[in-house]
């Protein structure tokens, strides 16, 4: 069986998704929610401005769109660091949270794919033939807190 999510307003897996309500704290910082961290880090060497503006930001919405400005330069190493990061962000948000640290573990084995119809890098695309990297970076932090 697969585990399908997009939306944060699913009951059951909404709190995959990086737009979910769950924050914690780092690099010295509280983040609202794992999208704040993963927008901030590209401008993070670049434009501290915009960055603690991102970090600051009202919604996780409102922190996709000022990530995806270009009218501020993106760290030089951005596509090469940009998986550790997010795996970063999504590890430290399920061991902040262990009501939904829980949920992650409860799915045992299965498959996890975020169900996005577009976007083909994080998740699977409208055709399923995305590379659905957030599923797999929530199964590799799935087996790093079960090894715990």
């Amino acid at each position: 069986m697969t585990i399908y999510f997009y939306s944060i307003r699913d009951k059951n897996y909404g709190c995959f998704s990086n737009f979910s309500h769950h924050g914690f704290e780092l690099d010295g910082f509280w983040w609202a929610t794992s999208e704040h961290y993963f927008q901030a880090q590209k401008f993070v060497e670049t434009d501290r401005n915009w960055f603690d503006k991102i970090r600051e930001a009202k919604t996780p919405k409102e922190t996709k769109k000022m990530g995806g400005s270009r009218k501020h330069p993106l760290r030089s190493d951005w596509e090469q660091v940009k998986d550790g990061i997010m795996q970063q962000a999504v590890l430290k948000k399920f061991e902040t949270h262990g009501d939904i640290r829980e949920i992650l573990l409860g799915t045992g084995d299965k498959l996890i794919v975020e169900n996005s119809p577009i976007d083909y890098y994080w998740g699977c695309g409208a055709d399923g033939s995305g590379k659905n990297k957030l599923g797999e970076i929530l199964m590799v932090v799935r087996d790093i807190l079960r090894q715990r």
